[in-house]
């Protein structure tokens, strides 16, 4: 015979001050289990979301990002002739070639400085990039030393507001404007001309650091890749927008998942011991039930059973409890180091529903190693020596 779940029910009511400690210690494991994952979804779905399937990046054959790839202003000249490269008004072709420095900002959370990305850009940028909008002011105007800002840099550093005047590169900037680029990398980025920041930071106005470009279609990605590699007078790679950013977010990603699952290794033993000792106790208090459970005609695979569906259903109130506490972190913004640029990059947490699926699955396998020894142990009673104890 199936011991009935209410017999479990009641059993963790009566004893639910040892079963409170062990759905604490199993939420706060899940709950930093879940927190590192939805860091790490976050900072991935940050660049991903900077690259769009329509666009390509050139780069210097062999550099291995924007900062040390170098193009000429002749090799962006022949990458625009070519077919696959869409054109704008006037049949000009929708190629942005920049240039990429960092600038130290003052950070508003803690005052202390950290790098931020400033690119600069051709004005048909928001042709090239679509997806990105002028939220307030206006944008920049070629040769004149103005930026306009992402939305999380206004937020994240001091002094970036609409209509402030700043200072970096030896020279003084004007905020004209704040832009939204839909969550991605760039909202952490300022922008402006890219010959003017090529002049401030004492580079060649006809070298960039890379060039990106907007295909006429997703499909025209190879025949562009064809054309370019191809080409004697240039020593290109190109490259999928996507695929560029998909890759700078691996290291930092797979860094954040490393070190949440070791953290919530070490806390998942504690937890583990936590029910491993309610359990415990629960066989302790219980022998003389269990005996007369088995005089009635309980086998041990039922006292069994009946132990590990115990520890399952604190288990489970423990996952829940984690989720639910990590759910108010998901939109969070943070910011950290990304180590393929060396700039400072702001994120927000994402809490998906295979996260936290992924953490009650986690307790549940708690919950299975908490309970498997003493569901063991209860079968294993005597049922003589137990019914003759007090």
């Amino acid at each position: 015979m199936a011991i009935p779940i209410t017999y479990n029910l009641r059993s963790v009511a009566a004893r639910w001050r040892t079963a409170v400690v062990s759905v604490a210690g199993i939420a706060g494991t899940v709950g930093v289990f879940v927190a590192m994952l939805a860091m790490a979804r976050g900072f991935q779905a940050t660049l991903i979301a900077s690259g769009s399937p329509e666009n390509a990046i050139i780069r210097r054959a062999g550099a291995s990002s924007e900062m040390d790839s170098i193009v000429a202003l002749d090799q962006v000249r022949i990458i625009g002739d070519a077919a696959q490269v869409a054109r704008g008004a006037g049949g000009v072709p929708l190629v942005s070639p920049e240039v990429v420095v960092i600038g130290a900002f003052q950070l508003k959370s803690s005052g202390t400085d950290a790098n931020v990305q400033v690119r600069g850009l051709s004005p048909q940028v928001l042709e090239v990039r679509p997806s990105v909008t002028v939220a307030q002011g206006r944008f920049f105007q070629p040769g004149l030393a103005e930026i306009v800002v992402g939305k999380n840099a206004v937020t994240t550093y001091r002094g970036l507001d609409l209509g402030a005047k700043v200072r970096f590169g030896g020279r003084e900037w004007t905020v004209v404007g704040i832009f939204d680029a839909g969550g991605s990398a760039f909202d952490s980025e300022l922008w402006t001309d890219a010959g003017v920041l090529a002049q401030a930071f004492k580079r060649p106005e006809n070298i960039f650091q890379s060039a990106t470009v907007r295909l006429e279609s997703a499909a025209a990605f190879d025949g562009l890749k064809d054309t370019l590699t191809s080409d004697p007078r240039l020593s290109v790679q190109v490259e999928r927008e996507e695929a560029y950013y998909t890759r700078q977010s691996q290291m930092v990603s797979t860094l954040i998942r490393v070190l949440g699952f070791l953290v919530a290794f070490v806390m998942a033993i504690g937890a583990v011991f936590g029910a491993l000792n309610t359990m415990y106790s629960a066989v302790a208090a219980r022998a003389r039930e269990i005996a007369t459970m088995r005089a009635l005609g309980f086998g041990g695979g039922s006292v069994v059973l009946s132990f590990m569906l115990e520890a399952l259903l604190i288990a489970a109130a423990g996952g829940i409890l984690g989720c639910l506490a990590v759910l108010p972190l998901n939109g969070f913004t943070a910011g950290t180091m990304n180590w393929q640029t060396f700039s400072h990059l702001a994120f927000a947490f994402k809490v998906t529903p295979q996260l936290l699926l992924a953490g009650i699955s986690f307790a549940l396998l708690m919950g299975l190693a908490g309970g498997v020894l003493p569901a063991v142990r209860a079968a294993r009673l005597p049922v003589a020596t137990a019914l003759r104890e007090l």
